[in-house]
């Protein structure tokens, strides 16, 4: 199962902005992009800003999408191609295909306090989709399926701690939370405007249409 492997830290500094890759660490002083607010590398706090070209401008949104929803090159192309087939605005349907997948539905629930953690709940089996165990982080959620998490005695106290973490997080409006039995159901669809982080997907459909 490929996955993207690293210094986290590095690929928020790259894109001068939090993309909370690390969880909870990224609320606190030991987050880096406070610390350094300037790209990684030797020269990267001596490097002077110039002003990006239109491509730099639409590569930089495509990497910070991908960044966020931990998902590689072929597989994101997978999922604009996806997208670009379905009738409806493709970059509002591309951000609903990342939205909809098992891991980001789960950190959303607030079970995982960032996307990664929650990559490793569903690849470790204790993610189960209407009563089967789901452990493909890339799968895709319809409405009305419910998610539930089990894990033995040992590991449930680290799951009531990210929903103790999460609790200050909303629950998407197109999911609904049952935190306290560690379960969740899909309602609906996502849209445009239950995805909240800053994105111009205008610029990825225009990289991907040269």
């Amino acid at each position: 199962m490929a996955r993207q492997v690293g210094p986290s830290c590095k690929l928020c500094r790259r894109e001068g902005e939090k993309l909370f890759l690390k969880g909870a660490r990224c609320y606190t002083h030991k987050c880096s992009i406070s610390r350094r607010e300037y790209a990684p590398g030797q020269h990267g706090a001596s490097a002077k800003k110039s002003k990006m070209s239109n491509f730099g401008l639409q590569l930089r949104e495509k990497q910070k999408v991908k960044r966020i929803y931990g998902v590689l090159e072929k597989q994101f192309q997978n999922y604009f191609g996806k997208a670009a087939a379905t009738k409806g605005v493709t970059g509002t349907l591309l951000l609903q295909y990342l939205e909809r997948r098992l891991d980001n539905v789960v950190f959303q629930l607030g079970f995982a306090t960032s996307r990664t953690e929650a990559r490793q709940l569903v690849s470790h089996g204790s993610v189960f989709v209407n009563n089967r165990c789901v452990n493909i982080p890339s799968f895709s959620v319809k409405v009305n399926d419910e998610i539930e998490i089990k894990v033995s005695d040992k590991s449930r106290k680290g799951i009531q701690d990210n929903i103790e973490t999460s609790k200050e997080r909303a629950t998407p409006a197109w999911l609904q939370a049952d935190r306290d039995h560690f379960r969740g159901k899909v309602l609906r669809f996502p849209e445009r405007t239950d995805i909240l982080f800053p994105v111009n997907e205008q610029l990825i459909v225009e990289l991907y249409s040269r």
